[in-house]
C-alpha cells in the first residue's frame, strides 16, 4: 500500500463540523443516497440492472478527457445518465464538475463505495496520471477531500486503492491515465505512472477484469463511452466481454494504425509528400508518426465524426501510444525512419503514379471517343492517345477482356 500523505492531523474547520446532508430528498445529499428514492424506469428498456455508479476520479490531468467525454455522441453522456439507452442501466455519474453536491457530501459517495455500502455496482473512470505520493515530501500531490474524523487529507491515489478491489471495472481514460503521459515524461519529479502500472498485472475487478485502457490526449469522446457501454452490456449480462488487446485497449478501436485510414494515405503510396503545412499531400516528412501509431481518429473524427488531427491538416504525434511523449520527440521533426520508407515510396510510388495516370487517361474516354477526340468544349487541346500510349491501351484492353465469354 502506498504512503499517501505525511500531513499531520489538524482540527476541523467550522464547515467540516457541520453534519452530512443525509436526507435523500435533499438535492445536496450524496447522489448515492438520492438515487435510492428514484422511481424505477419503464420496463421497455429491458435492462437487468436498474443502475450503476460511475466514479470519475482525477489525478494529474488537464481535464481534457472530461471535455472529450462530454462531447461524445454515440452514445451521449446525458442519455446514459438519464437511462435512455436500451439495454443499459442508468448511470449515476459522480464527477467533481457535474455533481450537484460538493465537499463532504461529494466525498461521502467515495467512502460508501469503498465501504461496500452502495445499492448497485460501480465503475471507476480514472483521468490523469498517478503521482507517487512517496515523492511528495511533507505534503501531497493530489488531494480529494478530508477524513471527517481526523481532518487528514485523503489523496486521489488512496481513494483508488480503497475502491478498486470492489469496482466492477476500472477504466483508465486518456494517455496520462493509461501510460503516464506527459506528467510521466523523463526526469519528472513525481514518478508519475499509469493506473495499470500502479495496480499491477495481477489486479482484477470484481468481474475478473484487468484495467481497461482508453488512450488519447485527449481521447475521442465516443471511444470512451463506447468502451464504457460495452463494459456495461457485459455487466448487465446482455453481451459477451468485448475483445481487448494485450495492453488492455479495446481491440476494435486501436488495432489499426492512423495511416491505414488517413485521408492522405494514398499520397504516401504514390510517393508524394507535403512540403509545408497546408499542402494536401502526405505529412510524414513534416513529422507525422501515423504509419506506426494505433489510433482511430482519422476515420472516426474527434467530435460526432468531424475533425481529427490529420483531417484538419495536423500531423500525428503519437499521443495514444505508451511511448508518448518521450519516444516521439522532438515533435514536428521528420522521423528518422521516414528517410528509408519515404525514399522507397518515392521510387516505387513514382512508377505506380505514372502507370495509373496512363490507365486513367484511357478510362476517361468513352468507347465512342476511341476513334475521335472528346466533344468537350472545355478541352484546351486534343487528348487522343498516340504512339506508345495507344499501343499500351490496346494491350491492356485485350488482357482485361481476355476471359470474356470463355465459359459460354
Amino acid at each position: 500500500m502506498a504512503q499517501y500523505t505525511k500531513v499531520p492531523d489538524h482540527s476541523h474547520s467550522d464547515n467540516e463540523l457541520m453534519p452530512l446532508v443525509t436526507d435523500p430528498a435533499n438535492a445536496f445529499a450524496p447522489i448515492a443516497m438520492r438515487s435510492q428514492i428514484l422511481p424505477p424506469r419503464e420496463e421497455i428498456y429491458h435492462s437487468k440492472l436498474e443502475k450503476v455508479y460511475l466514479f470519475w476520479i482525477v489525478g494529474a490531468s488537464c481535464d481534457g478527457c472530461t471535455i472529450a467525454v462530454t462531447g461524445a455522441t454515440h452514445p451521449r453522456l446525458e442519455d446514459l445518465m438519464l437511462g435512455r439507452v436500451p439495454g443499459l442501466p442508468r448511470v449515476e455519474l459522480i464527477h467533481t464538475v457535474v455533481s450537484v453536491e460538493s465537499g463532504p457530501e461529494w466525498t461521502e459517495n467515495l467512502r460508501m463505495a469503498a465501504a461496500g455500502e452502495l445499492d448497485a455496482p460501480f465503475l471507476i473512470c480514472w483521468e490523469g496520471s498517478i503521482m507517487d505520493e512517496t515523492y511528495s515530501g511533507d505534503g501531497y500531490w493530489m488531494g480529494l477531500g478530508e477524513d471527517r474524523e481526523t481532518g487528514r487529507q485523503i489523496t486521489s491515489l488512496e481513494w483508488l486503492d480503497r475502491m478498486a478491489p470492489l469496482a466492477a471495472a476500472v477504466l483508465a481514460i486518456g494517455t496520462c491515465a493509461t501510460w503516464g503521459g506527459i506528467p510521466a515524461a523523463a526526469n519528472n519529479v513525481t514518478n508519475a505512472k499509469g493506473v495499470m502500472d500502479h495496480l499491477g498485472k495481477d489486479y482484477r475487478s470484481t468481474l475478473g477484469l484487468p484495467v481497461i485502457n482508453v488512450p488519447g490526449c485527449s481521447p475521442v469522446g465516443d471511444n470512451i463511452l463506447e468502451t464504457a457501454s460495452a463494459a456495461l452490456l457485459f455487466l448487465n449480462g446482455l453481451a459477451p466481454l468485448p475483445e481487448f488487446d494485450e495492453l488492455g485497449r479495446p481491440a476494435w478501436l486501436f488495432t489499426e494504425t492512423v495511416h491505414r485510414h488517413c485521408p492522405r494515405a494514398g499520397y504516401y503510396e504514390e510517393g508524394v509528400f507535403a512540403e509545408e503545412y497546408g499542402d494536401k499531400e502526405c505529412l510524414v516528412e513534416l513529422g507525422c508518426w501515423g504509419p506506426v501509431v494505433q489510433c482511430n481518429i482519422a476515420e472516426r473524427g474527434i467530435v460526432d465524426g468531424y475533425g481529427g488531427c490529420m483531417n484538419m491538416g495536423g500531423i500525428c504525434i503519437g499521443c495514444t501510444m505508451p511511448g508518448f511523449p518521450d519516444k516521439f520527440a522532438p515533435f514536428y521533426a521528420t522521423p528518422p525512419g521516414s528517410f528509408l520508407s519515404a525514399t522507397t515510396s518515392r521510387t516505387v510510388g513514382g512508377f505506380i503514379r505514372r502507370v495509373r495516370r496512363l490507365s486513367m487517361h484511357d478510362k476517361q474516354r468513352s468507347a465512342r471517343w476511341d476513334s475521335d477526340d472528346s466533344p468537350s468544349g472545355w478541352a484546351r487541346h486534343k487528348k487522343q492517345p498516340v504512339g506508345v500510349e495507344k499501343a499500351v491501351h490496346r494491350f491492356y484492353s485485350k488482357v482485361q477482356h481476355f476471359n470474356d465469354g470463355a465459359n459460354h
